[in-house]
């Protein structure tokens, strides 16, 4: 499995002793750990953050930190799967490696795991975490006790510490993970998220799939949603723009409901305080306080708009994307579309070409590549002819 691993792109962005944005690192990212859980599986951990608010100053390497599967109990990480699909004439019962079903047993990491392992598949398992998942390439399916959910390039699943699996039976695949610790809370019964008003998507918009999956009262996970995320967002100015949000958390440790979930409740796009789920909160570019924010952005070339945006266009875009603070806009600054955000920004290319733009520099990116970006003034740039789509988990951070 080492030698088949794909290395992972890292550029870690920082600042100047003149306080301007830079790359800090920029390279394979590190820390690539093979079979790490399971024989067809390898992860690399491309940054780990310890806690929320997440530290974004000094030049550590905090992608580089010792392996543990479950992220830090008040922090998080980014991680890349890769995962072999099955090889023809394998059978699991000749296996050494492979793992019957079990009992849940719980790991010294606190993970609990039902078996289930084989040279294609992962365990059956469930952590006290918030996961946003990726697939980045190929063809993942998703375990749950409600039937197999098959997922492609693009598509989002969020989990919410519920029993899961991950199997590759027809081909290998790619995955980017965010991982965030979380609480299991018993105390009351967990409200019910609140139906969402049918959307129709805005004009040339692609639609991002969403699955949202959790634990039902009987301890069986279960999808609540599978379709097309409703909660878009446009910029006139730049046709072909779009900002989907995937999913918003106000603190972390998150709060993972194990009372009163009961499969009889529509999918979750209202507001619901003990899932540390704000869906249908206010628009805007930063995360609640401690939390985090997970997006898919599509961009357009920017020949298409360039010379067409100035003040009044940049100032009405971040007006309505709820955080009009955050524009760095100047007619002198290297892209109209600066900004700077007091977040630590995980970052992975899904589609195309991107032209990451600081003060001191400028980025080329392709699909496969991955920014950390630490509280840094930037734009994205796409120089290219057609369209590039970004995965951005934004977390909440100091210096």
């Amino acid at each position: 499995m080492a030698s088949e691993l794909k290395p992972i792109r890292r550029v870690v962005t920082g600042h100047d002793a003149s306080g301007r944005s830079r790359v800090l690192f920029d390279g394979p990212a590190p820390n690539v750990n093979p079979r790490a859980v399971s024989p067809g599986a390898g992860m690399t951990d491309v940054w780990v953050f310890e806690r929320c608010p997440a530290i974004v100053s000094g030049e550590r390497d905090d992608g580089n930190l010792p392996f543990n599967f479950e992220p830090p109990e008040h922090g998080g990480h980014l991680r890349i799967v890769q995962s072999l699909g099955r090889q023809p004439g394998y059978d699991p019962a000749k296996d050494p490696t492979a793992v019957a079903v079990h009992e849940p047993r719980q790991r010294p990491g606190g993970t609990w795991d039902r078996g289930g392992q084989n040279a294609y598949s992962s365990p059956i398992h469930k952590s006290a975490t918030i996961d946003y998942g990726i697939v980045l390439d190929g063809e993942r399916v998703l375990l749950l006790d409600d039937g197999e959910y098959v997922m492609y390039p693009g598509d989002v699943v969020v989990q919410i510490g519920n029993w899961h699996g991950w199997t590759n039976p027809r081909q290998g695949s790619l995955m980017a993970f965010v991982m965030m610790g979380a609480t299991f809370d018993a105390v009351g019964a967990a409200p019910g998220p609140q139906a969402s008003p049918a959307s129709k998507l805005p004009d040339g918009v692609r639609p991002v799939r969403r699955i949202v999956t959790i634990d039902d009262e009987s301890d069986k996970s279960w999808a609540i949603q599978d379709g097309p995320c409703p909660d878009v967002r446009t910029d006139p100015a730049r046709p072909g723009f779009s900002s989907t949000r995937i999913w918003v958390t106000d603190r972390t440790p998150a709060l993972i409901p194990t009372s009163g979930v009961s499969r009889s409740v529509p999918s979750p796009t209202g507001r619901s305080e003990r899932w540390g789920a704000i869906s249908g909160s206010p628009m805007g570019l930063v995360p609640p306080p401690g939390g985090s924010l997970c997006r898919i952005v599509a961009l357009p070339p920017d020949q298409t708009f360039r010379d067409r945006v100035g003040a009044k266009e940049i100032r009405a875009h971040f007006t309505a994307m709820g955080s009009p603070s955050v524009s760095t806009y100047s007619p002198k600054a290297p892209h109209p579309y600066m900004q700077k955000t007091q977040t630590l920004d995980l970052c992975l290319v899904l589609e195309g070409e991107i032209t990451l733009v600081l003060d001191t520099t400028e980025v080329p990116l392709k699909a496969g590549d991955t920014v950390i970006q630490r509280a840094t003034n930037h734009a994205w740039s796409n120089l290219s002819n057609r369209p590039a789509v970004l995965a951005i988990s934004s977390h909440d951070a100091r210096a």
